[in-house]
């Protein structure tokens, strides 16, 4: 079975309730997801950025022009964001499928990717946000924000037989760890980055 990408994500951010009953039904493969849905989506926010980041001049040093240093570092960067993310979206329905017994509800893993996926699309189609100059990222996390949204009618749908007393709760802890997941994977890297970035210098 494929899945229409538009109309995917159109559903997903205009129709997100309606949504997730048809995807609930989808006898969609994990592999499926990814290949037709995460390995394009996820891509968005790493390519806007870097080209924000060329349009705007963001590798232009002062009086000196163009850094071909800094925007190759930038693009390297971004390359190793893109495969980060991946993995986070892997973890997070992991961690969607760990909590289950917590909240009273079934460890069903194709589930809990599926909402660890959807849950994840402000996020990605945010990165187009980038390209506004200056108030692209906070614009960008505001966006993402509604993802939250989406994961808690996903848990809603009963696409985790969550009773719905617990639905609230399972919604909440499983946002805040994938916003800790995220946060800290891109802390780790700007850090690594940066370190690599001194010890070039020297």
């Amino acid at each position: 079975m494929r899945m229409n990408l538009l109309s995917r994500v159109q559903g997903i951010l205009l129709r997100p309730r309606e949504e997730w009953t048809r995807i609930k039904e989808e006898p969609l493969s994990v592999s499926q997801l990814f290949t037709s849905y995460v390995l394009i989506l996820a891509a968005v926010p790493p390519v806007t950025r870097f080209l924000a980041n060329l349009l705007y001049g963001q590798f232009k040093r002062p009086f000196s022009g163009w850094s071909w240093t800094v925007a190759g570092r930038d693009l390297l960067f971004s390359v190793i964001t893109y495969v980060f993310s991946l993995l986070v979206v892997f973890i997070s329905g992991r961690l969607i499928c760990a909590l289950a017994p917590i909240f009273s509800s079934s460890q069903n893993r194709v589930n809990a990717i599926k909402i660890a996926i959807f849950c994840m699309t402000p996020f990605w189609i945010g990165g187009l946000l980038y390209l506004i100059p200056q108030a692209g990222w906070v614009l960008k996390l505001l966006f993402s924000l509604y993802g939250i949204y989406i994961l808690y009618l996903g848990i809603t749908a009963a696409l985790m037989d969550t009773p719905q007393k617990k639905v609230v709760g399972y919604s909440i802890t499983s946002s805040l760890l994938i916003i800790v997941l995220i946060v800290g994977v891109e802390i780790i890297l700007k850090v690594l980055f940066a370190v690599w970035g001194v010890s070039r210098i020297g």
